[in-house]
């Protein structure tokens, strides 16, 4: 260990912070109990709670939430997933190409209106659904719900459903842990693939090194994202992503506004209020609480897509923004372009200015990125 790395790890002992890790006792792979919600976790009684037929329970935000938004006026459309309602934008012409657009945790369409407008404007049909428990779609409540194989199902469902194909993929933050699954699986539904801060963890259940505990305890004392977190930061990126999954798990605050502010560069306070605006209480929260937590699940579900996409001929372009700590790294961009045989020849690059959430900082030029990709790589019929 460099002196550098034990300096940190030495001044770590004297932050404070409401998140006790300790990798020794671990945990579980999936959430197995929750405890009793305390009361300054606001659980909004008067939400009408619905059921699917199955007997699953969830929540839907009032269309109210998101009027005004800013710079997001597109149609709403809707698809049945398993009895739950999962929204997406479509819009464009629909003999255009197809670009698909994935976001992660803790965003949602509306991620995407840059792109959306600038790629329109060009010819293609831009689809970008909200993962079910985000943005306009329902919101199941309970939290173990959320899994990465059931979203990654809910993907590939809804591709099915609109019978897409020769699809451009454009994936980021979970969008490509559940986007380049759904691709290595399932290639033939695709003509190419931009990746953009985005991984597909390889972990096993030997190697994967994060845990939920049981049972999930909301803390009260758990309250602002960067002194939660701090102390578990100079210890490295697993202590901080382990803090990262439980700040998420146990906090009571609506913190999706926190979050894109440090991990963008110029939001406005009305582009923080749209991020929010699906989230009017505790009861909506359960995914953006629940997504970090699926890293947990990890246990080998990648290793098939991770081979298949070794073998994929079809365009991919890497894209990363610098200011992303996490996803941004150059050795993450080093690997896929070494590893996927598409990325040979492609334009790949780098954004001095552009944070995690690229698509928000630098929409218009992701835009032109990948039309001029797109335009690179025509699809042979």
């Amino acid at each position: 260990m460099s002196f550098s790395k034990k300096l940190r790890k030495f001044s770590s002992n004297f932050i404070p912070s409401p998140i006790k890790i300790d990798f020794q006792k671990g945990g579980g792979s999936t959430i197995q109990e929750v405890a009793p919600y305390p009361k300054e976790a606001f659980w909004d009684s008067s939400v009408p709670i619905h059921k699917t037929d199955s007997g699953l329970e969830y929540v839907r935000t009032p269309t109210e939430r998101f009027e005004n938004l800013s710079g997001y006026s597109f149609a709403e459309n809707y698809v049945d997933i398993d009895g739950l309602r999962m929204h997406y934008v479509d819009e464009g012409p629909k003999d255009g190409q197809i670009v698909l657009m994935l976001h992660g945790q803790p965003t949602w369409s509306y991620l995407y209106r840059k792109m959306i407008k600038g790629l329109v404007e060009k010819g293609y049909r831009c689809i970008a659904p909200d993962l079910i428990g985000m943005g306009k779609s329902d919101k199941p409540i309970k939290e173990k719900y959320h899994t990465y194989d059931m979203h990654c199902a809910n993907i590939l469902n809804f591709i099915h459903k609109l019978s897409l194909k020769n699809i451009t993929a454009f994936v980021q933050d979970w969008g490509s842990l559940i986007g380049l699954r759904v691709i290595g699986e399932n290639p033939n539904y695709f003509a190419r693939v931009v990746l953009a801060n985005g991984d597909l963890p390889l972990f096993t259940e030997k190697t994967n090194p994060f845990y939920i505990p049981n049972p999930v305890v909301v803390n009260p004392k758990v309250n602002g994202l960067k002194s939660a977190v701090a102390k578990h930061a100079l210890k490295g990126l697993t202590h901080w992503f382990q803090a990262w999954i439980l700040f998420c798990l146990t906090s009571k605050n609506l913190f999706v506004g926190e979050v894109m502010k440090l991990t963008t560069e110029n939001l406005s306070e009305a582009e923080i209020a749209a991020y929010d605006a699906p989230y009017p209480s505790f009861i909506f929260m359960a995914a953006p609480r629940t997504f970090p937590a699926m890293n947990v699940g990890l246990r080998g579900q990648t290793l098939k897509a991770w081979g298949n996409l070794q073998k994929f001929e079809k365009p991919f372009l890497s894209l990363i923004g610098l200011k992303d700590r996490l996803l941004g790294r150059r050795s993450i961009q080093k690997k896929w372009i070494a590893k996927v045989p598409g990325a040979k020849g492609q334009n790949h690059e780098q954004f001095e200015n552009a944070n995690h959430f690229i698509q928000d900082d630098i929409g218009e030029i992701m835009a032109d990125r990948t039309h001029q990709f797109i335009q690179k790589n025509p699809i042979n019929f």
